[in-house]
């Protein structure tokens, strides 16, 4: 079941940022247009600058004096603290979403994995952020644990943004097919409902993200 959850004009804001930061739209020492932004969601100044400095106590932003927000570099000394956590919060919300995913999600889930093989053949990097994504945080919004939830949309937003950057193509469409497969391995597991397995694949598959990708 999916945790309502209300959202004010900061958290919608928050969400919009977090989301160009995550799928590359906004790189790391972007400077963020405020003013854009106001127009863009057509939302006064204060709730804007309400999200901008909840961003930059998660550190998705930096507030420098006299240039205003940008976007946080990534710390790549992080990347297998990030990943762990990810794991072991994803091991969970797979497990208590497991009763709850209803045909329609498996079918959509087998839908976005197809899609990936696509993003994958043409190496179209956004968009396979954006399907993996989606992939994950269907069965997240079904776990029915709202603070789980929140601290995995803060830990993604930070981390997933930097996951699939690398010189090496080859070797990234590689690691990416390696993934889809994982991600065929957890949908099998959804379909049977098997838990112990759920929390394997998913630990091992954010592990495999992090040691392999660059």
């Amino acid at each position: 079941m999916e945790v309502p959850k209300y959202r004010s004009l900061k958290d919608h804001v928050y969400d919009y940022i977090a989301q160009k930061i995550q799928d590359g739209t906004l790189l790391p020492n972007q400077k963020i247009n405020e003013a854009e932004i106001c127009k863009k969601l057509d939302i006064s100044r204060t709730p804007t600058r309400e999200a901008l400095f909840q961003l930059t106590s998660d550190n998705l932003l930096q507030y420098i004096p006299r240039r205003g927000f940008i976007v946080a570099p990534f710390d790549s000394g992080k990347k297998l603290e990030f990943s762990q956590a990810i794991g072991v919060l994803e091991a969970l919300a797979a497990t208590l979403a497991a009763d709850n995913l209803r045909t329609s999600d498996l079918l959509e889930m087998e839908a976005l994995v197809a899609r990936m093989d696509e993003d994958i053949a043409q190496l179209d990097l956004t968009a396979y952020s954006k399907d993996q994504y989606q992939f994950h945080n269907l069965y997240i919004q079904r776990c029915g644990n709202a603070t789980v939830i929140e601290m995995l949309n803060t830990l993604k937003n930070s981390f997933i943004r930097q996951s699939y950057v690398s010189d090496n193509k080859p070797k990234l469409s590689s690691v990416l097919q390696e993934v889809n497969e994982e991600h065929r391995q957890i949908l099998g597991a959804f379909r049977t409902k098997d838990k112990p397995q759920l929390e394997a694949l998913l630990k091992h598959h954010w592990r495999i993200i992090d040691n392999d990708m660059l």
